[in-house]
């Protein structure tokens, strides 16, 4: 499915469940993202596994036949990682490594392995590492049960303590002191974003790989990196931008994911300030994915955790240029499902529902960008004003201000 020829990579196979609260079309669809994430931390899948079951087996997430079926296939395609889509508990880990045979990963260890991939800053570092220790925590005794038996008799009654609880000790010790790392940085991040002024604040927040560092880039004329891959932005980015005569900070976060571990939200939420000080969110989403409703409830259920409810919102939807959908039969007389539903008609649904704070762009072919800005501009100035109202007559109507800056282009030309 992804081209991967030119970079080193290893083959695994996907195992995921389709439960009853996770029924067959989204249980597809989670391998599909879980195929995603494997390409992006630089793996190369070779097959996808489902099973239908009540609930995930407690010892090893699958029946004992499809594990029988999953070890056969490993051993005869010469297959080295199973990736799991849920994240497992110990008890699980050690059981399938022992039956597989070989390297075994969950979703959440997959993109701790991603984000420590991308970090860049210390800032980031640090909050990876952090996730990583608590997610190791509970499972030292997976690492270490080969060291657990402390040998008897005269000169070997153990030094007190076995190795496991040492580890536990050191990385208990390491938590605390990356909290108290954290802390510091915070402290300096606070400190930076005092030293900003009273400027409007918006943020960039979506579902990852939704087009945002794009965006980013068109509207501050920066080069924010942008990759088709999962988790391409990790470090907050910051830049000011000017639309028309007026000036605001622009600020490019994490994506989120469904099934994002519990710790990186913990870990991240002090990168995640800029969104909670933001005066105005753009929600950036990607029409053209076909569950890009579920991606919002995901967006949303996280900006809850962070405490960002409440906060003026613009739902920008981006890649109308990748929208498609199927026209119905004239003799179908049954509803229309969102697979054939126009574009126009998903416009009016959209803009009905949110009394249209929404817009519909294309940001990588540069459709409705002057329509975002210009809605963009009407939201900062309503709040630029309410800071500074003794500036108000600098204010102008966003469209006098794009004719005189086309009058000044044509002068230039001529």
């Amino acid at each position: 499915m992804y081209n991967t020829k030119d970079i080193q990579t290893e083959k695994a196979v996907l195992v995921g469940l389709i439960t009853p609260e996770q029924p067959e079309e989204r249980a597809k669809e989670y391998l599909d993202e879980l195929e995603f994430l494997a390409y992006t931390a630089g793996a190369e899948t070779s097959k996808k596994f489902l099973q239908r079951l009540e609930y995930p087996n407690p010892k090893t997430f699958v029946g004992s036949g499809k594990l029988e079926e999953i070890k056969a296939y490993i051993e005869e395609a010469g297959i080295g990682m199973a990736i799991f889509d849920d994240e497992l508990g110990p008890a699980q880990l050690r059981n399938l490594e022992n039956e597989l045979k070989v390297k075994v990963l969950d979703r959440t260890n997959l993109i701790l392995d991603i984000f420590a991939q991308r970090a860049q800053t210390a800032h980031a570092k640090t909050q990876v590492e952090l996730a990583q220790y608590k997610y190791l925590l509970p499972r030292l005794t997976r690492m270490w049960t080969h060291l657990d038996r402390q040998r008897g008799g005269i000169g070997m009654r153990g030094p007190g303590e076995t190795q496991i609880e040492t580890d536990r000790k050191i990385i208990l010790g390491k938590i605390a002191l990356l909290k108290e790392e954290l802390k510091s940085i915070d402290k300096t991040k606070s400190i930076q974003r005092k030293n900003r002024g009273k400027l409007v604040r918006v943020a960039l927040v979506g579902y990852t790989n939704v087009g945002k560092s794009t965006l980013m880039n068109l509207l501050s004329k920066s080069d924010v990196l942008m990759e088709n891959k999962l988790f391409a932005t990790l470090d907050t980015t910051v830049r000011k931008v000017i639309i028309g005569n007026l000036p605001f900070l622009l600020s490019d976060t994490v994506g989120f994911i469904r099934k994002l571990p519990h710790d990186l939200v913990e870990s991240f939420k002090s990168t995640l300030d800029e969104v909670r000080e933001a005066d105005i969110l753009l929600h950036v989403t990607d029409i053209s994915h076909p569950n890009f409703e579920e991606q919002i409830e995901v967006v949303d259920k996280t900006l809850h955790e962070i405490g960002c409810d409440g906060k003026k919102t613009i739902l920008v939807f981006n890649k109308i240029d990748a929208y498609t959908y199927k026209e119905k039969d004239e003799d179908d007389l049954s509803p229309a499902t969102k697979e054939n539903i126009t574009l126009e008609e998903l416009q009016a649904t959209w803009m009905g529902k949110l009394k249209n704070e929404c817009i519909f762009i294309s940001a990588a072919k540069r459709i409705n960008i002057e329509d975002l800005k210009k809605k963009l501009y009407e939201s900062v100035r309503e709040i630029h004003v309410s800071r500074f109202p003794y500036n108000d007559f600098l204010y102008e109507d966003y469209a006098d201000i794009c004719n005189e800056q086309q009058n000044d282009n044509e002068k230039a030309d001529n």
